[in-house]
């Protein structure tokens, strides 16, 4: 059965690449670009459809429609994990199974629900992306890979996110930080395994307790990798758990 991995905020299906050799190989994969990232055609972006993520899950519906691939295991990292989320409800047929690396439905504190962050904290974040959105990049980099003593890592993402277009990226930030998707959770029907980092600078692992505790059909993984890049910075410790949960889903 096929496996989309569906990448976050302002990278490209190239932050896989360390993940996909640490994988069964007896598994095709399919890897994309959301429009406005990577060597996707960035004519397409249409501000109105990406200001929610559901515009990026109805492409990834269009995605397999077109090609002919449902079900597929879906794998997705941060935003990417609830723009699969959405898939799975929207087109269950589509389908087979989820996992959610770093994924959270909503990144707002609530009564009785930690996102990890305030209103005024995100709006810091937006402001400083548009002041200065290659220095925001560099600055915020290193704490979100949140391994120190290799900051060849944090430099690849932030290069990475040098080379988004500022307004798509911030555009997304938007999307993503002020989308709240806790009432999409419970309607999940498939398979799902939540994968949460040790020390996620932006996915307590409060979050991930409440992802597993909110989807009927779930498993909570808890990596010993450290920050919102467990496929990059502990490729081996993610596809591991990957591999064994879905060495578990039947195969055509």
């Amino acid at each position: 059965m096929p496996a989309l991995f569906v990448h976050g905020f302002a990278t490209s299906q190239e932050m896989w690449r360390r993940l996909l050799p640490e994988l069964a190989s007896d598994r095709s994969t399919l890897l994309m670009d959301h429009v406005g990232a990577g060597s996707s055609d960035l004519s397409a972006y249409d501000p109105r459809r990406y200001q929610s993520l559901t515009g990026y899950a109805d492409d990834v519906v269009a995605l397999l429609d077109e090609l002919d691939l449902g079900p597929v295991d879906v794998i997705g990292h941060s935003a990417g994990s609830m723009i699969g989320a959405l898939v799975a409800v929207q087109r269950p047929d589509l389908v087979a199974s989820l996992s959610m690396i770093g994924g959270s439905p909503r990144y707002l504190d609530d009564d009785g629900y930690v996102g990890g962050f305030t209103q005024e904290a995100i709006e810091d974040l937006i402001g400083a992306m548009q002041a200065n959105f290659v220095g925001w990049s560099r600055s915020l980099a290193p704490v979100v890979m949140a391994n120190p003593d290799r900051p060849e890592l944090a430099e690849e993402l932030a290069d990475t996110f040098a080379h988004t277009s500022a307004s798509i990226a911030i555009d997304f930030a938007r999307a993503i930080f002020f989308s709240d998707f806790r009432e999409v959770l419970p309607a999940i029907a498939v398979p799902t395994l939540v994968v949460q980092a040790a020390d996620d600078p932006m996915v307590p692992e409060a979050v991930g307790h409440y992802l597993h505790e909110s989807i009927a059909d779930s498993r909570l993984e808890l990596l010993r990798a450290t920050g919102h890049f467990p496929h990059v910075s502990g490729p081996e410790e993610t596809a591991s758990i990957l591999s064994d949960f879905l060495a578990q889903r039947p195969r055509p």
